[in-house]
């Protein structure tokens, strides 16, 4: 006789849940929207698309103001101040993402309504991926913003170059997953489990059950599928031409959300399913942080055009985020001191690269390109734009009062204070890309200020920024601001812990 008991609903928390599931139901209004109004369903899209992020953040707050950690499905879901803060840094990424969109989209050859359904499948991933602990919510979470992000990056269908861009993303990050899947499938063959704290306990034990040589594989793939979603070196190959073919909205998306998602599920992984055995992953992270912070910042010299320099340049974001991980193994007092700096450089990278497309979607308005040369003599004619960007660049490159001279501290901080030998190496690396990383963002910000406009270029009137462009690098702006001149107020919030 069949024990029908055996099949009941596990319990769910649905104030946990409430976030996730309040961005599912807008996104099936928004479907059902575009079903029932057709052509006229485009008008009320991006609002929709809006509403529905910001839905979505009231029970991320008051689960904040609730304070209590709560867990589902055996801990295979968990909800913690971790991944709070994370859901909170995608959604209003994602509403910035929706404020580039509304005007480029509109006037574009687009489709609009499943623009934006496939936005919010994405960002419905991203909320997944911060509080999966366990192998199977990881992957499927993973796919699930992959998928239509895809589709995104080739959504412009009469550009060739976003075709390429479209393919070459697709094609990398297939070979990604599976490189990920195998990496998975032999960690769930050793410890017969998918739950990353079960995980954690038998692979500690594996050197004395001869299972050693399966473990470090395993650890490897894993590591490695993850470096080809954050784009780090020598992982990054797809990155540059899917940036340059992408609409720039959706390249926007893809540099800063995507990139958070995969770190966020790296975070995961070592601190909760590997951190026994950080004499496998942290020499494989120094060396993929190493490689990426130099092989990025070095390739970036090179580039004549602001996109493909900004995706060489999130390589090397990716490099000096990798960092802490390489010494977060050492004790549980680093282990917290890098996660929070790890989230703390997300947190004001996705602001500061945010405010840099905004202000290249802006000016590509004028001069029709994200040429380098175009900005020369922008202050002439857009002198806004001119110090919102120069605001950016200066925050990319580290430089103060803006806030990413607070994220490299974290980050060296974070590297320092095991006091370790590889440590110290390692935040001399940071210390010297920054310096590399200045000249080709000074670059950009020497030509807006000193040099004269290009003579394709109309320079006669000032450039006019849609409303929802100019919402976009006012609220980057504040938050690059923030974080750069009062970072005691501001940087307690990522203050966070998987220990």
């Amino acid at each position: 006789m069949i024990d029908l008991l055996a099949f009941a609903r596990p319990p769910i928390d649905w104030h946990a849940a409430a976030p996730e599931l309040t961005l599912l139901a807008c996104g099936a209004l928004l479907t059902l929207v575009d079903i029932v109004w057709l052509e006229r369903a485009k008008a009320v899209s991006a609002t929709l698309a809006s509403f529905s992020l910001l839905a979505a953040m009231v029970p991320v707050v008051t689960l904040a103001v609730d304070g209590t950690d709560r867990a589902m499905f055996g801990g295979a879901y968990t909800v913690d101040d971790f991944s709070l803060v994370m859901k909170a840094v995608f959604l209003l990424t994602a509403y910035v993402v929706v404020l580039l969109s509304t005007d480029y989209i509109a006037k574009g050859d687009f489709w609009e309504s499943e623009y934006y359904q496939m936005l919010l499948s994405a960002v419905l991933g991203m909320l997944v991926m911060t509080s999966a602990r366990d192998l199977v919510t990881i992957f499927i979470a993973l796919e699930l913003l992959s998928i239509p992000a895809y589709l995104m990056a080739t959504w412009h269908k009469v550009d060739l170059r976003s075709n390429e861009a479209g393919l070459k993303y697709y094609l990398m990050g297939v070979f990604a997953s599976a490189v990920l899947l195998y990496g998975m499938s032999l960690l769930y063959g050793v410890s017969g489990s998918t739950m990353l704290s079960d995980i954690n306990a038998t692979i500690s034990n594996s050197q004395a059950e001869g299972l050693l040589a399966v473990v470090v594989l395993g650890l490897i793939f894993v590591v490695v599928g993850f470096g080809f979603k954050v784009s780090a070196f020598p992982f990054h190959m797809w990155a540059p031409d899917a940036y340059e073919g992408a609409p720039t909205p959706v390249t926007a998306f893809l540099s800063v959300a995507s990139k958070a998602a995969g770190f966020v599920a790296l975070l995961s992984l070592v601190f909760v399913g590997f951190w026994d055995r950080s004499d496998v992953y942290q020499p494989l992270l120094w060396l993929l942080s190493a490689a990426s912070m130099t092989g990025g910042n070095l390739m970036a010299l090179r580039q004549t055009n602001a996109v493909r320099m900004l995706a060489y340049s999130g390589v090397a974001q990716a490099g000096y985020m990798l960092a802490p991980l390489a010494v977060a193994g050492e004790s549980s007092a680093t282990a917290d001191d890098a996660l929070s700096s790890v989230v703390t450089y997300l947190a004001i990278y996705a602001a500061m690269n945010l405010g840099a497309f905004a202000v290249i979607i802006a000016v590509a308005r004028r001069t029709s390109s994200a040429e380098i040369d175009s900005y020369k003599g922008l202050f002439r004619y857009a002198p806004v734009l001119t110090v919102a960007m120069t605001v950016f660049l200066m925050a990319l490159a580290g430089i103060p009062p803006f806030g990413g001279w607070f994220a490299k501290f974290e980050i060296v901080l974070a590297l320092l204070s095991p006091g370790t030998a590889w440590g110290v190496v390692l935040g001399g690396v940071v210390g010297l890309n920054s310096v590399i990383a200045l000249y080709y963002y000074a670059r950009i910000a020497s030509y807006m200020w000193v040099e004269a406009p290009p003579d394709n270029v109309q320079s006669s009137s000032p450039i006019k920024v849609p409303a929802s462009v100019s919402a976009a690098l006012i609220l980057t702006g504040l938050v690059t601001l923030a974080f750069g001149i009062v970072p005691q107020w501001v940087g307690h919030f990522t203050d966070v812990s998987l220990l």
